[in-house]
């Protein structure tokens, strides 16, 4: 099987994808690029992990940028600090915020239990999105994704702010997506996939190879 290049990938593909998108969500006006609002959604496992390492290849013009993950996760902050901090030392003017949700399923939890849960944090995912108004949203998977996602949907739906989702699915899926990827699958504006059997098994996605 035959995968391109990560590097090449993270450092050209990517950013091509990103900036057209990000830029449908706003109006241009002179000829510098203005800052895009980016929201990210983290997760615990390697999902924050993942998702640093699709940031590491933008540019300033991403900000601010709003991590976006579950209140019981307690490793992610800490990756995420990290991570601008280094950042810093490149773009020093570049700015981050840290937000914490309720996580909408926890591992093992009833999926009846999971449809209040996830219904409540969708509720309270609805004035942070809103507060925040992200020009892009990027996310690989982990549950939290779901309800931002959604009450950025609802949000465009109601006419207040409309985001471009871009949803990259982990590289650890191969053979099918996630539960959080089955269910943006069908709502993201992009959907991009890691290994050519999804893009077969699903046509809307985007294939790119492996890029993390």
């Amino acid at each position: 099987m035959e995968l391109l290049q990560p590097a090449a990938l993270l450092l050209l593909l990517l950013p091509l994808l990103l900036v057209p998108l990000a830029l449908v969500a706003r109006k241009r006006s002179g000829r510098r690029t203005p800052p895009l609002s980016l929201l990210v959604v983290a997760g615990s496992g390697g999902h924050t992990t993942e998702i640093l390492r699709l940031l590491s290849c933008l540019s300033e013009s991403y900000s601010p940028r709003h991590y976006v993950f579950a209140d019981s996760d307690k490793m992610s902050e800490a990756k995420i600090r990290s991570f601008e901090q280094k950042r810093a030392e490149t773009f020093p003017k570049s700015q981050f915020t840290l937000h914490r949700i309720p996580r909408s399923r926890e591992v093992r939890q009833s999926w009846i239990s999971s449809v209040v849960t996830t219904l409540y944090s969708i509720l309270y995912s609805l004035p942070l999105t809103n507060k925040l108004k992200p020009d892009l949203i990027l996310c690989n998977g982990p549950g939290t994704c779901v309800p931002v996602c959604i009450s950025a949907l609802l949000l465009g739906l109601l006419g207040i702010k409309r985001s471009i989702i871009v949803y990259v699915e982990s590289i650890c899926r191969v053979e099918t997506l996630s539960l959080s990827g089955k269910i943006l699958y069908y709502f993201s504006d992009y959907f991009i996939v890691q290994w050519p059997h999804l893009k077969e098994k699903y046509p809307k996605s985007v294939y790119l190879g492996r890029i993390v």
